[in-house]
Parts: structure tokens; sequence; C-alpha cells
């Protein structure tokens, strides 16, 4: 299972009709995730740039991509983003994959320190000329 994060803003009809009707939401977003075989972790409202998040776990990012589908498809929604959470305890074996991954930047080589070579910044052997 993977874990994600949701962020979203309600559009002022939505917010408008859950002033005029309150309802319990996170209980309807749980109902949501598990229909899917997914489970819910938290669900919050808040202030700043978002209206609120949620994080959940569901099968694969397919299945992240039909539930957005059908959020956003509600038309309550002005903004909603989904991200794929990684385990911090992920993060050393992702840094040794990275390391070795050779990669040329846009507009060719980029004049680094010549210790540069030997951290992979400029993993190949410079062109002549």
């Amino acid at each position: 299972m993977a874990k994600y994060m949701a962020l979203f803003n309600l559009g002022s009809e939505a917010v408008r009709r859950f002033v005029a009707n309150p309802s319990n939401r996170a209980e309807v977003v749980r109902e949501l995730v598990e229909s899917v075989g997914g489970t819910l972790e938290c669900y919050y409202w808040m202030f700043g740039q978002y209206d609120g998040m949620a994080v959940f776990e569901v099968r694969d990012a397919h299945t992240t991509v039909a539930m957005s589908l059908a959020i956003t498809g509600s038309g309550s929604f002005t903004r909603f983003e989904t991200h794929e959470l990684i385990e911090s305890s992920d993060l050393i074996p992702i840094a040794e994959q990275a390391r070795g991954i050779g990669y040329q930047p846009p507009g060719g080589w980029q004049g680094q320190r010549p210790s540069d070579t030997s951290r992979r910044v400029n993993p190949y052997p410079r062109p002549a000329g």
C-alpha cells in the first residue's frame, strides 16, 4: 500500500452548503477511502493556503487517480492535490540509488569542483573541446 496526502480548497458553494447543513466530513472521506480498499490515517481542516488535508493509504497510484477524479468531478473543490509520501527510513536507499545515476544537466557540463566527478555531478568524462 502507498501512502498519500491530499491538500484541498473548497469552493464557496461547497462551504455555503456545509455551513447550512454541517456534516462529519471525516466520516465521508473515510468511507470513500475504504470503498477502494484503503485506510484513512487522518483528516484535518486548517488555516492558511489550503482549507484541509487528509493522509490515506491505498493500493496504488491508479486508485489514487480514480479517487481524485471522483472527488474533483463533484465540482466542490477549487484546488485538489495529491502527493505520495515517502517514509524517512526509505531516504538512505533512495539516496544510494541516486548516487549511481548519471545525469548531464541542460546546457552541457557545469564548471564545478574537480571532485564533482567522484560525486557523480559530472559522472562522465568531459568531451574534448
